[in-house]
């Protein structure tokens, strides 16, 4: 089930038009290294389910008014305690 979360299917308007985002905003996002959509062979963006759950987390922050940098560090930080926490799940289990 994991990999279809992290496998990307959604070309970019219909992932645009499910997070209620214009298109440009996704490319922007992209740029500023938010997030890294899954790419064709031809070059083609192709986000996936993690990737709309990001962009949602993306439109949140900026609608509680944070600015693209403040984004960047609050999904930096967020990806960090993810890891950490699987990091101490794995260490009590072992």
């Amino acid at each position: 089930m994991a990999r279809r979360r992290t496998t990307g299917v959604f070309a970019i308007s219909v992932a645009a038009d499910m997070v209620a985002m214009q298109v440009q905003n996704l490319r922007v996002y992209e740029r500023r290294g938010l997030l890294t959509p899954d790419r064709t062979a031809g070059g083609t963006r192709l986000y996936s389910e993690d990737d709309i759950d990001r962009l949602e987390r993306i439109r949140d922050l900026l609608a509680e008014g944070l600015n693209i940098a403040g984004v960047a560090r609050v999904l930096a930080l967020e990806d960090e305690v993810a890891r950490l926490r699987a990091e101490n799940a794995r260490l009590r289990e072992g």
